[in-house]
């Protein structure tokens, strides 16, 4: 066989599993797309009653800002979680307690699709992650695939976490702030009438920055896993840590320090979990370290 009969055998023998990897990949993105697609139309069906559910803690905070009589009271922050999840009686007001508006003829068919594809993206995020696992999975050692499987496991749980803090904490009091903020009065009305698609932009952009944030345990304890990072220097940088939750939580929550406050202390004691999460990390790695060195010997 001549050099260039060998070259192009090794080229044929190289570009195949790449031609393979490339199919692969092209069929796992058909079922990640085909999944998003199911879950638009699924999301897309049931728009209006998802984003009822989602103004649930608009009405909530509306109500109890509606039974003090639209003063500037302060509400029980218990009694507001409860009714937002449905635990305690929402006050009993005269006419809606909620009134949303929109100013474009096709701004609420654009809120709707735009809360389809942020709903097909929760409900498709098994079938996306498992496919992702699936396609790097071969590529991976075994120790690394049983490590790789619990944090496919534990993201979305601490989204879910972030998202529920939103839904039952965050949001009711954001609305009630807000609406105390109004001004009636003296010839003079200022109401808050939010339109819809600012109203979901306001809940995807806290969901997010939520989501997104209480993944701090996931990414340091993947950075510790990696030796990148390790406990001490994490605890070593603990204050500048906390400076720099704060100002994310400056920058992501509403201007109003209860918003800050209702994000900064999980980020802390997240940050806490990620130095235990790293610390077990090390020694675990130490024992494995020892055992090879016995058994060396």
């Amino acid at each position: 066989m001549s050099r260039t009969d060998r070259d192009e055998a090794e080229i044929e023998a190289s570009r195949a599993p790449l031609m393979d990897h490339l199919i692969e990949l092209r069929g796992r993105l058909i079922v990640c797309v085909v999944a998003f697609v199911i879950g638009f139309i699924g999301c897309f069906a049931f728009s209006e009653p998802i984003y009822i559910f989602l103004v649930k803690p608009f009405a909530a905070a509306a109500a109890f800002h509606q039974a003090a009589g639209g003063g500037h009271s302060a509400v029980s922050p218990l009694d507001l979680i409860l009714a937002t999840a449905g635990l305690r009686a929402i006050p009993a007001v005269d006419g809606q307690t909620v009134n949303l508006i929109y100013t474009a003829p096709l701004e609420i068919l654009f809120t709707k699709m735009k809360l389809a594809g942020f709903g097909a993206v929760f409900v498709a995020f098994p079938v996306l992650a498992w496919q992702l696992y699936r396609f790097v999975a071969p590529g991976l050692y075994r120790n690394e695939r049983g490590a790789f499987l619990p944090f496919l496991i534990t993201s979305p749980l601490l989204f879910l976490l972030g998202a529920a803090l939103v839904y039952f904490v965050m949001l009711p009091f954001v609305m009630w702030f807000s609406l105390s903020q109004q001004i009636v009065g003296g010839g003079v009305s200022a109401e808050l009438l939010p339109r819809v698609s600012d109203y979901l932009n306001l809940v995807t952009a806290l969901l997010l920055a939520f989501g997104l944030c209480f993944q701090l345990p996931v990414v340091m304890t993947l950075l510790g896993l990696a030796g990148i990072i390790s406990s001490r220097v994490m605890a070593e940088g603990r204050r500048y840590a906390i400076v720099a939750v704060v100002v994310v939580a400056a920058v992501v929550t509403p201007p109003d320090p209860i918003s800050q406050l209702m994000l900064a202390i999980p980020l802390v004691l997240l940050y806490e979990i990620s130095i235990w999460c790293v610390r077990l990390i090390e020694m675990r790695r130490r024992r494995e370290d020892e055992a090879e060195g016995l058994a060396g010997v």
